[in-house]
C-alpha cells in the first residue's frame, strides 16, 4: 500500500519522523521497511475508472475487505483517515462492525484535524498525500506529523 509513488514518499517520511517507521522511504515490498504501532490499509483495493469509486463501489469493497482485515485489528483504537473518502470509508465501518458506532446524523465533516470519537475506533482526518495537495502546500509535513503524533497520544 502506498509504496513506490510521490503519495508514498511523502506518507512514509512523516511516519518516519514520527516514530511509526524504520525508514523513509518505501520502493518496493522487499525494500527493508518495517513500520510498528500501525497497519496501513485502503477502503477501496481497485482503482477503478478515473481512480472515483462510486459509493456502490466502497461498501462492497469495505463489506468485502476493509471491515473483515479491522476485525483482525481488535486492539486498534485510531484510524488516520486520508482524505474525505477515507473518512466517509471509515464511518461506514465503524458502523458494519460489533458493537459499532452508527453513522452520526448530521454526518460529521472530515477536515484536516478532525477528530471523532467512538466505539470501536476514533477517527483523524487528514489531507491526502496526493501530489497535488503536497505540491500546493494544502498539506506540509508538520501538518501530517501532527496527525500521527495525535494518533499516538490517542492509542495511549
Amino acid at each position: 500500500m502506498f509504496t513506490g509513488d510521490r503519495s508514498a514518499d511523502f506518507l512514509y517520511a512523516s511516519l518516519h519522523r514520527t516514530g511509526f517507521a524504520n525508514q523513509a522511504l518505501s520502493v518496493s515490498r522487499d525494500d527493508g521497511l518495517r513500520v510498528s504501532d500501525l497497519w496501513v490499509t485502503a477502503a477501496v483495493r481497485c482503482a477503478p475508472p478515473a481512480n472515483k469509486p462510486t459509493p456502490a463501489e466502497r461498501d462492497t469493497c469495505l463489506r468485502t475487505w476493509a471491515v473483515p482485515e479491522l476485525g483482525l485489528l481488535p486492539d486498534a483504537r485510531v484510524l488516520v483517515c486520508l482524505g474525505a473518502f477515507a473518512w466517509d470509508a471509515a464511518l461506514h465501518a465503524r458502523a458494519a462492525m460489533p458493537g459499532g458506532d452508527p453513522v452520526p446524523r448530521p454526518r460529521p465533516k472530515f477536515g484536516h484535524g478532525a477528530e471523532l470519537g467512538g466505539a470501536p475506533w476514533t477517527l483523524l482526518g487528514c489531507f491526502h498525500p496526493s501530489p497535488h495537495n503536497t505540491f500546493t502546500g494544502v498539506l506540509t509535513p508538520p501538518m501530517m506529523d501532527a496527525v500521527f503524533e495525535r494518533a499516538r497520544v490517542l492509542a495511549g
